[in-house]
């Protein structure tokens, strides 16, 4: 037996507006913040298999650890270089 607390939920999320926007991300995507100005992309989630993408996962991680609080991955690089990157990914 169980109950569901749909209002509950929705209040957590609208009470952290970082974790909100992490659920505008569909199914099989992710949100990643990229660039000085912080220009969210979303991306699929076979990127993360990619060796490309995983050097700046890692430069991120130097960077950042695992505090980001922008609710998506935060990537040190700008925008021309993840374009370049992801556009190989394609």
């Amino acid at each position: 037996m169980g109950f569901r607390l749909p209002g509950i939920r929705k209040a957590i999320f609208a009470a952290n507006p970082a974790s909100s926007k992490v659920l505008d991300a569909p199914k099989g995507y992710l949100a990643v913040y990229v660039g000085e100005k912080m220009k969210r992309f979303v991306i699929p989630v076979s990127y993360l298999n990619q060796p490309s993408f995983q050097d700046l996962l890692s430069q991120a991680e130097e960077e950042f650890g695992y505090d980001h609080p922008m609710g998506g991955l935060t990537i040190p690089c700008s925008e021309d270089v993840f374009h370049h990157i992801t556009s190989c990914l394609n």
